[in-house]
């Protein structure tokens, strides 16, 4: 494992050399130690890299990511994943706002909390947040998975299109558009699966869907307050 210091490497440098492995990999093993908030951590890696991050990342900590699996051995900033295209990206910790924004795909876990707007926008990203997300989460959210084993903020889903969001505790509201629908056995099926891959022990059967009511696809004057 080859292993780099932010106390003593530069971040522009520890980036350059993982970003070095996108032709021909030589290093599939880093470890980043020394990280106490710093922005912009291995952000737009393309390789099958292992990436383990030791302490608390700042904001956009592994965006644009491809391939690669990174971990957060502590909390992340705003914006951790964002844009994600595939591979994974888990936290330790707890995530603040914007969590996998805009993602197209790819796995993020959050072992704690999740802030505000977490998979907002979200294009086909499997996420799941062990404990709270924040007030309009998944917003507009596209396509892919949100999965809560805690609770949910106000205005869960608003406006969103076929993104799956599950949530197993309470949810403080629900957003334009967004209702709750029937569980069914492909569901069960699916998130069974999906809590195995992130290594959640949560009983699937525990958990509510939610989704979009399609009413607001087309433009329906009746509707024009909810746009």
């Amino acid at each position: 494992m080859k292993t780099l210091d932010l106390a003593n490497t530069s971040l522009r440098e520890i980036n350059q050399a993982l970003h070095d492995q996108a032709g021909e990999c030589t290093e599939r093993e880093w470890k980043i130690t020394g990280a106490k908030g710093d922005h912009n951590i291995a952000c737009g890696l393309d390789a099958s890299l292992s990436v383990d991050i030791e302490g608390h990342a700042g904001y956009y900590c592994a965006g644009m990511n491809k391939k690669a699996h990174v971990v957060v051995h502590g909390n992340a900033g705003q914006g951790v994943a964002e844009n994600m295209m595939s591979g994974t990206v888990r936290v330790k910790g707890q995530a603040s706002q914007s969590a996998g924004a805009t993602a197209h795909g790819g796995l993020l876990v959050i072992e704690g909390d999740a802030g505000a707007r977490c998979g907002i926008s979200m294009k086909g990203v499997e996420i799941v947040v062990g404990g709270n997300v924040g007030h309009m989460s998944c917003f507009m959210g596209q396509a892919g998975a949100l999965v809560v084993c805690g609770d949910a903020g106000d205005a869960l889903g608003d406006s969103l299109y076929e993104t799956k969001i599950f949530v197993k505790g309470s949810v403080a509201s629900l957003g334009a558009d967004c209702i709750e629908k029937e569980m069914r056995d492909e569901h069960i099926e699916y998130l069974t699966d999906l809590l195995n891959r992130a290594g959640m022990d949560e009983d699937p059967k525990s958990f509510k869907r939610y989704g979009s009511a399609r009413n607001l696809y087309n433009f329906k004057v009746d509707n024009a307050s909810a746009y």
